[in-house]
């Protein structure tokens, strides 16, 4: 029998309905669409029905007994949250290092110094398949109580075939093992590998020929991901890297203009990237041509405040028609945290965005970063009930009160995961 449930008489229901087809730009992304005294009938994994409490009441009064009744008098209810851009599956911890960042060093000095990037890739390579999957595990347990109902997870610790491989395939068992849902991205082209550091020409060879081809076979990522920045991948090495991709059938994706202008945001543009991400130095041109090729901008404010550096321009680009999402760029070296909600403060806070924006860039906007716009992000009949429910009356108090977690319950897939702000569902797993 399927499971149904009925969230009934919301203070405010926030359904984000009318985006499924493309992201929000510009003015849109203001537009939440509340329903006051909202209320949702779910049946089995999906939304059923949306409306007032007393239209849902007149609609199926008849059977309200079947229903699992969740009351949210008072309460805000608004979609699942989203995160378009992690690093979910790695192992070790970067502590030392932002010890040495408050006494002046840079993340490239770091990096370059033999820590950064190339640090996490040793502790990841090291780790067993099972270490990587309960260190993963545990961080989805957390981001779950974040009202995170999906989430990206990029490859990129490995830096050679096998290692790749291995995060990649942690990852689809997690997402078989764990209710958050995770789209996967491959990430070969993170950073050159210390043994290639005399020759980066060739692990872009190595990427392109070897480790591509074997991911597409493979099935384990949708996406394809590069580190377009100085002293990583150059423009030209990131171009034919991505064109590898979809070549294969990757969707490209790009980390651009994050540490200086790198004309990163114009390739983006030039490849049809599905997001181009950071863009805390992206140019105004690169901005416009995003805008007109429909790229959308997933800005990762809490690096820019782990990294102490200014924000990306999130105004500027909403202002200039890029559709905007956000996302905690969860990573053991620059954004050390599962706290959507935090960023969504920093959205507010450091980039100009409005509480509406930021509500819209985590849910109907971060689900088309990674192309599941038409499933998920917005309350709407026949979408996977995906559903957030906050002990707070209005989605302003998200921002308001920050650096707080108000999650009541999370509903995922139509079922009940997280309930007083505790997870509900029985946590076990077995490896095989």
């Amino acid at each position: 029998m399927n499971n149904t449930v009925f969230i009934r008489n919301a203070h405010q229901l926030v359904t984000l309905e009318g985006g499924s087809d493309a992201p929000r730009v510009g003015k849109q992304m203001e537009e939440l669409h509340i329903i006051e005294n909202g209320s949702v009938w779910i049946e089995g994994r999906k939304i059923a029905a949306v409306g007032t409490d007393a239209e849902l009441l007149e609609k199926f009064s008849a059977r309200l007994h079947e229903a699992e009744i969740i009351d949210a008098t008072g309460k805000l209810v608004t979609p699942g949250f989203v995160d378009p851009h992690t690093h979910l599956v790695h192992a070790g911890t970067r502590e030392q290092e932002f010890n040495m960042r408050l006494q002046g060093a840079t993340y490239m000095e770091i990096m370059n110094a033999g820590g950064g990037i190339h640090s996490t890739t040793k502790a990841t390579r090291e780790a067993t398949h099972d270490q990587l999957f309960e260190e993963s595990y545990d961080r989805l347990n957390r981001f779950l109580k974040q009202g995170v109902t999906t989430i990206e997870a990029k490859s990129g610790y490995g830096l050679s075939l096998e290692h790749e491989i291995k995060q990649l395939e942690v990852a689809k068992q997690l997402n078989e093992y764990h209710p958050i849902d995770i789209v996967s991205t491959f990430m070969g082209a993170h950073a050159v590998p210390a043994e290639y550091k005399q020759d980066p020409d060739k692990f872009v060879d190595i990427v392109i020929k070897e480790m591509l081809p074997q991911v597409a076979i493979s099935g384990l990522a949708e996406f394809n991901d590069v580190f377009c920045e100085r002293g990583v991948f150059t423009p030209e090495q990131s171009k034919k890297i991505l064109e590898a991709g979809k070549n294969l059938g990757l969707l490209p994706k790009i980390h651009a203009d994050e540490i200086e202008p790198y004309s990163g945001a114009e390739l983006a543009a030039s490849v049809g990237a599905v997001s181009a991400d950071h863009l805390l130095k992206a140019s105004d041109q690169g901005i416009r041509q995003m805008a007109e090729a429909g790229v959308i901008a997933v800005l990762l404010p809490g690096t820019a405040f782990f990294l102490m550096a200014e924000s990306a321009n999130g105004r500027k680009m909403i202002d200039e028609g890029v559709a905007v999402a956000l996302s905690t760029d969860c990573n053991p070296g620059s954004s050390p945290t599962v706290s959507l909600p935090l960023i969504m403060n920093l959205g507010c806070l450091k980039m100009g965005m409005t509480p509406a924006e930021v509500l819209t860039a985590v849910s109907i906007n971060a689900a088309h970063a990674i192309k599941r716009g038409a499933t998920i992000g917005s309350i709407e009949t026949g979408k996977l009930a995906d559903i957030n429910i906050f002990n707070v009356p209005t989605y302003m108090h998200l921002q308001y009160m920050y650096g707080e977690n108000h999650i009541d319950t999370v509903i995922k897939n139509g079922k009940k995961v997280v309930s007083g702000g505790s997870l509900l569902w029985q946590d076990t797993h077995t490896l095989n």
